[in-house]
């Protein structure tokens, strides 16, 4: 299987999935044009990534790869997690969510900002078969956002092992070699090649 139809619509998303996929030898094609949203109504990674990954192989006829991914806080007792990408609100945007995790943490000191990624990446055939593996970034909360590069949470996330630089501080390279989603991409290579 060296064809995988991506299921998310999310350009910045796709363009890490078609990086770390394509250099490890796999054909990625995009999402198939005109596919609505799939609603994730599942309350685990896991279950999101399948059922995006299930709708678009249904759609495409051909194996897809989805992916879920959630902010962990400790402090904030692991939310946003599944919700992450709505976690201010249905619709709303990165800044509006960070927000909102930095407004929740005014006051927690550095010691107690840890958090983790974690990514649950899930590949489906068009029968309806899924598989998934995951890859988890540990790090913390930085107090406010810093960096031009990533999306999402990657202003406010310093992970560890680092010099204490965001992800929106690192290169798109820097990151995929570290990151949840590289690391779960990596695994589902492992995964499709045994």
């Amino acid at each position: 299987m060296s064809r995988l139809v991506l299921a998310t619509a999310n350009p910045h998303k796709a363009a890490e999935m078609r990086a770390v996929l394509s250099g490890l030898g796999f054909e990625i094609e995009p999402r198939p044009e005109g596919l609505g949203e799939v609603d994730e109504v599942e309350e685990t990674l896991e279950g999101n990534a399948v059922l995006k990954a299930r709708a678009v192989a249904a759609a495409a006829g051909a194996t897809a790869v989805a992916d879920d991914t959630g902010l962990f806080v400790d402090a904030l007792g692991g939310r946003p997690g599944v919700y992450s990408a709505r976690y201010a609100g249905p619709g709303a945007s990165d800044a509006q969510n960070v927000a909102r995790v930095l407004a929740e943490l005014e006051g927690v000191a550095s010691a107690s900002r840890g958090a983790h990624f974690r990514t649950v990446v899930a590949i489906a055939e068009p029968d309806g078969g899924a598989r998934w593996v995951d890859g988890v970034l540990e790090g913390r909360i930085a107090p406010a956002p810093r960096g031009e590069n990533g999306f999402g949470y990657d202003v406010v996330f310093i992970p560890s092992d680092l010099g204490g630089e965001t992800l929106a501080e690192l290169s798109a390279e820097e990151k995929n070699a570290i990151s949840h989603r590289g690391r779960a991409l990596r695994a589902l290579a492992e995964l499709l090649r045994r």
